[in-house]
């Protein structure tokens, strides 16, 4: 849960979720979209898809019991060299050295390490110097350790040496260039997306959902639905160009049928919104009906609870966009 989300946001969200799935048994027999819905909120939710299935690796392979080996553990589904090492340090006092962002960032200023420390050859140097820095008689407590420097004292804009506890060794203060090193990486280009989604609703406030969608091979990055919606129910979504009202009607007429569909589309605020490089621009649209129509694996829920079913944040934005317009609340 902490990977890309702060301490504060992830606590609530742990202790729900270690209440609801209590042992690794409980979370691998639950469904997907259970794992989902107590996770929803936290963001990049294939680490939710991850866990769940690494519990059932868990489960059937090793009897329910933690492996406690190398090779087992790096096969568990979402999980990779750092926490590989990570948890065979801390969890089993195995002599394996972490290296992760901050770390990466400490042991690159004690060597001045130049470049991009994510460059293959120059991470896999940093790992071996990790591994020779390494107290073998107490491994966790030493990576902790290395990962707190980095985290308070070691930071990647004004490091705080005169407070380092190795700065005497720390070869880029020698040198004056401890705050150039890490280099800056070059960020992914961002990329504009413009969507349009439509709340079907009722007079009581209910509203449809369209099942989880699957992703189309071939389908452009920008315009994938699936990834932008995190693959969980959804409000009808889809990527538009100068005329979205007009290009959701046409979406829509073949969701619900051209002679169910109302003539009026309520146009609500704007809402912007982020998935990894994608800047989202979404234009809401509220489409009011006497009766909601049927829709072939599409579920009726409130507007104004979701709390049964696993929705994206950026679903939820609409909600509150549909929510702030009308008398559903």
């Amino acid at each position: 849960m902490l990977q890309q989300t702060r301490v504060a946001a992830v606590i609530p969200y742990f202790e729900k979720f270690c209440t609801r799935f209590p042992d690794v048994q409980a979370l691998a027999e639950a469904e997907e979209a259970e794992v989902l819905r107590m996770w929803s909120g936290l963001g990049y939710y294939s680490r939710a898809r991850n866990l769940r299935a690494a519990a059932q690796q868990i489960v059937h392979d090793h009897g329910g019991t933690f492996p406690v080996t190398e090779h087992d553990i790096r096969a568990l589904r979402g999980i990779g060299q750092y926490t590989t090492n990570a948890i065979l340090s801390i969890a089993f006092g195995k002599k394996h050295a972490v290296v992760e962002g901050n770390v990466a960032r400490v042991v690159a200023r004690l060597e001045a390490v130049r470049g991009d420390l994510h460059e293959g050859s120059r991470w896999e140097s940093l790992q071996r110097t990790a591994d020779h820095l390494l107290a073998p008689e107490a491994p966790g407590n030493w990576n902790q350790a290395m990962m707190e420097l980095g985290a308070t004292i070691c930071t990647p804009r004004s490091p705080q040496c005169l407070l380092c506890p190795v700065a005497k060794f720390c070869r880029a203060r020698r040198l004056g260039i401890q705050e150039s090193i890490p280099e800056k990486r070059k960020k992914r280009a961002t990329v504009g997306v413009r969507l349009a989604a439509a709340v079907l609703v009722d007079d009581r406030g209910r509203c449809i959902l369209l099942p989880p969608p699957k992703f189309r091979a071939g389908k452009a990055l920008a315009d994938d639905i699936p990834t932008l919606v995190s693959k969980m129910w959804h409000f009808p979504t889809i990527a538009v160009s100068e005329d979205p009202a007009s290009d959701l009607r046409g979406y829509l007429r073949n969701v619900v049928g051209a002679k169910a569909l109302p003539s009026q589309f309520v146009a609500l605020d704007k809402i912007r919104h982020a998935v990894t490089y994608r800047a989202i621009s979404l234009l809401p649209f509220l489409v009011e009906f006497k009766k909601l129509p049927r829709v072939a694996g599409a579920k009726i829920f409130l507007l104004k609870d979701f709390s049964s079913v696993p929705v994206s944040n950026l679903t939820r934005k609409v909600a509150c966009a549909a929510l702030n317009a009308a008398e559903y609340q």
